[in-house]
């Protein structure tokens, strides 16, 4: 393989059947250990289909609609919109249609707070036009799933190995990320080092678990697969009725418009892709990355009977897409209709480069630091991150972010500007971040910028004297 990662796990279903599984390479570099078709990975954004029909289940169980508003099951949800706070439903959520902001409360989770914290603070954030852009979300699909659980008497995980995982047999697959901690035959996460991968820090899914944060094999996901072609039913079994399912793999949201007349616009259901093929035949998919290393994808065509599940242990480089991708162009026309590697890498490399705008930039020569390191110690105040503390370890300046005091050592770069070197889901390896301190009045005090939480306009904290 070209792209050189640790391994990955196949599986093929046709006719409710499944026709492959296998794993190649290794669960874990430098450790022994091979991987297998019951291997478990880490989904990432997998969850969100896998996650609509859990949703699909407590439809067909009367205990909730696609329709249903939030409000009805958890009162307190507030988005930054009145209005929308009351109408907002869980197929917006699921369609990500909301109006919520891209990827919003994703920067909650990376300086460790927790799923009710994220959803709560959801309301601070800018409200964009409601049922009219997509905006791609993990919180807000994460708000639409509670809401079902809340409905259905049970936590998320429960309700998903309850309604899903169970009836289905999928023994090796959990919504709770001590689960897939716990497993022996797991595949770790790897990141790159130099050129070769090394295993990465296990990445804490459960803020988030509705949208990434399943753990499973493909020989359990070959099951998931067969019931979605299947109509919902599996084994002579039905686990969803027609009717639930299929608004979520139905077009519900645009996200893709068409670039000229013969382009073909993309669409996303309820927690999947829904595309037509240059065959004409619908197409169900979705893809899931984690940056600190897992990568996966999942393509079906329901008019063949036909799906393939890819997953790897290693940050998003095109591998698992190329691999559906070109099986799917097999399946149709018995051969790829471009190196799809190829076509995917310019996609994917900007996935892992670092992010913020020094990266690169030469510190200023012999720059002067305005004043004392002391003239920056205190606390800063922010409604939506909370609380920052600055402080001094062995006389350097220490930031020091959220719940678990996440500690940034600070680098003088010019004037009051400092730089931070964080390493997160969102900020790869290499990235930097600009703090900086501007005294304003002796009313409102001293404001710390930090440009790697302002992606909202909300990353200036106050520090009042």
């Amino acid at each position: 393989m070209r792209t050189g990662i640790p391994g990955l796990a196949i599986a093929v279903v046709h006719d409710g059947r499944t026709l492959y599984a296998r794993g190649f390479g290794t669960r874990a570099v430098g450790r022994q250990g091979d991987i297998d078709a019951d291997t478990v990975f880490l989904l990432a954004s997998l969850s969100k289909p896998v996650g609509a029909t859990v949703v699909a289940t407590q439809v067909d169980a009367g205990r909730v609609n696609w329709d249903s508003p939030i409000r009805d099951f958890m009162p307190s949800f507030n988005m930054g919109d009145p209005w929308i706070s009351d109408h907002v439903t869980v197929g917006d959520l699921y369609a990500h249609r909301s109006g919520l902001p891209d990827h919003a409360g994703d920067d909650l989770e990376d300086i460790g707070f927790d799923r009710s914290t994220v959803l709560e603070r959801l309301a601070l954030l800018p409200q964009g036009d409601f049922r009219v852009d997509y905006a791609y979300t993990n919180f807000g699909v994460t708000a639409a799933a509670e809401a079902v659980a809340t409905a259905s008497g049970m936590d998320w995980a429960k309700l998903s190995e309850t309604a899903l995982y169970a009836p289905l047999g999928m023994s090796s697959t959990s919504s709770r990320n001590a689960d897939y901690v716990a497993r022996d035959n797991r595949a770790s996460s790897h990141v790159p080092a130099g050129d070769q991968y090394a295993i990465a820090d296990v990445r804490q899914t459960d803020a988030q678990s509705p949208a990434g944060g399943v753990s499973s094999s493909v020989r359990d996901m070959a099951r998931w697969m067969a019931m979605v072609l299947g109509g919902g039913m599996a084994d002579g079994e039905r686990v969803i009725s027609k009717d639930a399912l299929l608004p979520a793999i139905s077009a519900q949201s645009i996200h893709g418009a068409q670039t000229d007349a013969s382009a073909r616009t993309s669409a996303y259901g309820f927690g999947f892709n829904v595309n037509t093929r240059f065959s004409g035949r619908v197409a169900l998919s979705h893809s899931g990355a984690f940056i600190l290393g897992a990568s996966t994808s999942v393509a079906m065509i329901p008019d063949l009977d036909l799906g393939i599940v890819v997953l790897t242990n290693a940050l998003p480089v095109g591998a698992a897409e190329s691999i559906t991708s070109s099986f799917l162009d097999r399946a149709e026309i018995g051969m790829d209709s471009r190196d799809w590697l190829a076509a995917f890498a310019p996609f994917m490399a900007p996935l892992s480069a670092p992010t913020g705008h020094l990266v690169g930039a030469e510190p200023p020569a012999n720059a002067a630091q305005s004043g004392p390191a002391e003239n920056y110690v205190g606390t800063y105040e922010n409604e939506y991150f909370g609380p920052a503390s600055v402080g001094m370890t062995n006389g350097q300046l220490v930031l020091e972010l959220g719940p678990n005091n996440w500690e940034l050592p600070m680098q003088h770069w010019a004037g009051d500007s400092f730089v931070i070197y964080p390493l997160t889901e969102n900020q790869p390896a290499g990235s930097i971040s600009l703090v900086e301190f501007l005294k304003t009045t002796s009313e409102t005090g001293m404001t710390m910028k930090i440009e790697h939480l302002d992606g909202y306009g909300l990353g200036s904290f106050r520090r009042p004297e």
